[in-house]
């Protein structure tokens, strides 16, 4: 069973396959699941609701899984609509539940619902406990991990981590791979295109969470992490602290008539035999967007190949480097490669967006086509090349 969690743990989310682009831009062409929680004890913690258009499959889910029983809290660790769409009918269905989240979470249910269901309230806070029973639920303050009301949950007679959206992926449940092979291909995506802003955050939750003993891991989106924890845990602080998971180069680029993707295809290839084992070749206009950020993040170095346009530059280029400075791209060499018929400028204007950014070492000079490869560009080339490796 993929999302087994336990004898007395069970899953009771849902999947969504319909869905082509999550949060309206990123696309998710394997669907996206909404993770929910039963912890059943003396007392029972649902944790978390779903999606709005899955209110009725969850509510069934949970149904089977309670019995006719009546659980007695409703754990709200993420306000975010994927997760709380469904407080209402929960809270409709099961009139004794009390709902057990952070006060700005509150805040967020009187916006969302026009009431904040203050005669059923538990206000918890960072260190604050709830015992079930056997169970013991403990609460991890996570603001902007990555909206500022989240709460982790540590289930300590198990060693459960809820995790809210952290360690979280795009992909069905349904559709995910047994071994978990393939987990952080879209659990990169996932972190860098939401989560990747708030490296810092991550990394203060890392460090109040450091003495847990921890055996499983369940996400809001994604698999039930249950074996080998180190691994998820190693890309986690990488990624927080932006740090490259590997020596390789990244090569994007933006083209009009094929005279700049030439020079990109040169380039990886002049790369490859000097010996650099990484080197990934994206065409930004033809790619999936947050798939290059996440390639960027991966890598050590990155190299931006772009048409001059309209003064500046392409404007999928700039759209990418956009995307980086949003979530504190940092700590890499980036080098640039500009294409103009008459005056190039794309390289100028690419470095002045990596000015405010952190530890950026910018590979010089720059390399400068006008419209055409030529020998000279191509030795050019060779010479770019020798920085990178």
């Amino acid at each position: 069973m993929k999302n087994f969690v336990s004898d007395f743990v069970k899953f009771v989310g849902v999947d969504d396959l319909k869905i082509d682009l999550f949060e309206g831009q990123f696309s998710v062409p394997k669907g996206m699941s909404y993770n929910s929680y039963v912890i059943l004890d003396e007392k029972i913690a649902v944790m978390d609701t779903v999606d709005r258009n899955f209110g009725k499959e969850w509510l069934s889910n949970l149904d089977g899984v309670l019995a006719g029983a009546e659980p007695d809290f409703l754990v709200v660790q993420h306000m975010e609509m994927d997760h709380s769409s469904n407080i209402g009918a929960f809270m409709d269905r099961y009139p004794k539940a009390k709902i057990v989240s952070s006060k700005m979470a509150f805040s967020m249910m009187k916006n969302m619902f026009g009431t904040d269901f203050s005669d059923r309230q538990v206000v918890v806070s960072d260190g604050s406990k709830i015992e079930l029973g056997k169970h013991v639920l403990n609460f991890v303050a996570a603001p902007n991990v990555h909206w500022p009301e989240v709460m982790f949950t540590y289930e300590s007679t198990e060693k459960i981590l809820f995790s809210a959206d952290g360690f979280g992926k795009f992909g069905a449940v349904s559709l995910e791979d047994e071994g978990l092979e393939n987990w952080a291909e879209e659990a990169r995506r996932y972190y860098f295109g939401i989560v990747g802003k708030f490296g810092a955050n991550v990394q203060a939750v890392f460090k109040k969470a450091a003495g847990l003993e921890i055996a499983k891991i369940c996400p809001l989106h994604g698999p039930v992490l249950h074996s080998d924890l180190e691994k998820y845990l190693q890309y986690y602080d990488t990624w927080s602290k932006y740090e490259a998971e590997e020596d390789g180069v990244f090569v994007a680029y933006t083209s009009i008539y094929g005279n700049t993707k030439a020079a990109a295809e040169k380039l990886a290839e002049i790369l490859k035999n000097k010996g650099c084992k990484n080197v990934v070749l994206k065409d930004l206009a033809r790619s999936d967007i947050f798939d290059c950020v996440a390639t960027a993040f991966r890598y050590k170095k990155l190299i931006l190949a772009s048409t001059t346009y309209n003064g500046g530059v392409f404007p999928r280029m700039r759209e990418f480097i956009e995307h980086l400075a949003e979530r504190n791209f940092q700590k890499r060499t980036v080098g640039f490669v500009e294409n103009g018929s008459w005056a190039p400028l794309a390289a100028k204007v690419m470095a002045k967006s990596f000015e405010p950014l952190k530890e950026i070492e910018i590979a010089e000079p720059a390399v400068t086509i006008k419209i055409a490869v030529n020998d000279e560009v191509l030795e050019r080339l060779e010479e770019f090349a020798g920085l990178f490796v």
